[in-house]
């Protein structure tokens, strides 16, 4: 069974389906962005706030989040390790 992580606004990512959690502000990140806007790939969770965080996935789509990494990357922690605890 897959975990779902809230990524901000009620948006919902399955957690194993995560390759990494990256910030937005270095400039190959950017065009990594840009590109995946231009090509369809791309799943804005932002609800038209500031990125500040990408979530790249097995897939190959960008999930954008107005959420930090860290923040993310917690939620994914405590639902794998509630989700661990009633297996």
């Amino acid at each position: 069974m897959g975990h779902f992580i809230n990524v901000g606004f009620g948006n919902i990512a399955n957690a194993d389906k995560i390759v990494g959690i990256i910030s937005p502000e270095a400039a190959p990140v950017k065009r990594m962005v840009q590109s995946s806007k231009d090509s369809g790939m791309a799943v804005d969770a932002t609800c038209g706030r500031k990125t500040k965080a990408v979530l790249v996935m097995e897939s190959g789509h960008l999930m954008l989040s107005a959420l930090l990494p860290e923040t993310i990357a917690g939620r994914a922690n405590q639902t794998a390790v509630r989700e661990e605890g009633h297996e």
